[in-house]
């Protein structure tokens, strides 16, 4: 696998938040492994910015729940042991099965129309191994379906967690099947937005969580 420094290049502004957003897809994509660790002069070096610049885009890395500091060691990308990972999908299960069981059904075309909008828009990303792109449809179209629950403070705890299992989603970034999956279940979703089950639209919100969740679990035994 390449590390960070054997990436392509990219041309970006040198302030905080384009450092955090470079350092973040290296971390989400896999350039960057869980436990690596991230210094300030390793920062300079690669992005030519100023000190004050670099600290902030840790910060921010910090904010987003991927890079843990701690004093006297700098920073680290996030690393899960396996009872964090199986705590932190305990809460995303209950929060998701909640969401999707307080969702209105059928939904509104309006909702069904942004849906699969988002949903083609993820397909043709994960066709052209744009994982950016891939990454970003997938949080939107999780936020947009679970929105329409109703209660904006169970939206906000849901994306939370969504970037505390960032080290476990990463996993499947990299894996065009396991993508292929997540696309079909995204597809499974807005067709049961049109009916009348949310038991059983709950369930396969909570089955949808699971094979990421696997296949870090395998990888850290």
């Amino acid at each position: 696998m390449a590390t960070a420094t054997e990436t392509e290049q990219i041309s970006i502004e040198h302030d905080d938040l384009s450092i955090a957003r470079a350092l973040e897809e290296d971390i989400i994509f896999g350039r960057l492994a869980p436990g690596t660790r991230l210094t300030e002069d390793t920062l300079l070096a690669r992005f030519a910015v100023t000190r004050h610049f670099a600290r902030q885009a840790l910060v921010q890395l910090e904010a987003m729940g991927i890079v843990v500091r701690e004093r006297n060691r700098g920073a680290t990308v996030r690393s899960l042991t396996p009872k964090q990972v199986q705590e932190i999908y305990d809460v995303r299960e209950l929060l998701q099965r909640q969401a999707a069981l307080w969702i209105p059904l059928p939904a509104p075309a309006t909702l069904i129309a942004e849906l699969e909008a988002i949903h083609e828009e993820h397909g043709k990303h994960m066709e052209a191994d744009f994982l950016r792109g891939v990454h970003e449809a997938n949080d939107r179209f999780h936020l947009t379906l679970f929105g329409a629950c109703g209660n904006a403070h169970l939206v906000q705890s849901i994306e939370l967690y969504m970037r505390l299992s960032l080290p476990v989603r990463a996993n499947t970034m990299g894996d065009k099947e396991s993508l292929r999956i997540a696309h079909r279940h995204h597809a499974m979703m807005i067709g049961m937005l049109q009916g009348h089950d949310n038991w059983v639209l709950a369930q396969l919100c909570v089955d949808h969580l699971q094979p990421s969740k696997q296949r870090y679990l395998e990888r850290v035994k």
